[in-house]
């Protein structure tokens, strides 16, 4: 007699609304963190001035940061179930952010542009924080923390160009 058993598969961690509710809120997140990724790589690359090391380094750090975010927060979406869309094509269209100025720039110019671009993606992170209070607390940390990182970061690049 052979002894069959059968698999019990677990339900989802989340109801479908809940999911939704934090994709609708998280998805902005990791398209303009995704902006940050790029648009801070192609400033690192066309710094100039007399602070070049320093604001080059600074901003690999600032890309990284947004990398280990966006990732976070896609994560945390596709844990609950659904999928992510940040394809080229979908950042450039949907992110909030503006672009930055072509070609090499001074550091001041690069660093004030780049601030401008963490503040647009702080409108999302801050909307996902209020939005997610009322949503799911897992989720809403999951901004919180994101929240924290980028204004350190904006208060390190500021620091650079503050009277």
């Amino acid at each position: 007699m052979t002894n069959v058993t059968t698999t019990h598969i677990p339900q989802a961690v989340t109801t479908p609304d809940t999911a939704a509710g934090v994709a609708q809120f998280l998805s902005p997140v990791v398209v303009d963190l995704t902006a940050l990724v790029v648009n801070g790589k192609q400033a690192h690359w066309h710094v100039r001035g007399a602070n070049f090391i320093g604001v080059h380094e600074l901003l690999d750090t600032v890309v990284a940061h947004a990398q280990e975010w966006a990732d976070l927060a896609a994560e945390r979406i596709v844990a609950l179930g659904l999928p992510v869309d940040a394809r080229l094509e979908t950042v450039a269209a949907k992110s909030t952010a503006g672009s930055l100025t072509p070609g090499f720039q001074q550091s001041q110019v690069t660093i004030a542009e780049i601030i401008t671009h963490i503040d647009a993606a702080l409108v999302n992170v801050k909307t996902a924080i209020d939005e997610l209070d009322a949503i799911e607390f897992t989720s809403q940390d999951v901004a919180i923390e994101i929240a924290r990182g980028l204004e350190k970061d904006r208060w390190f690049l500021f620091a650079h160009i503050a009277a």
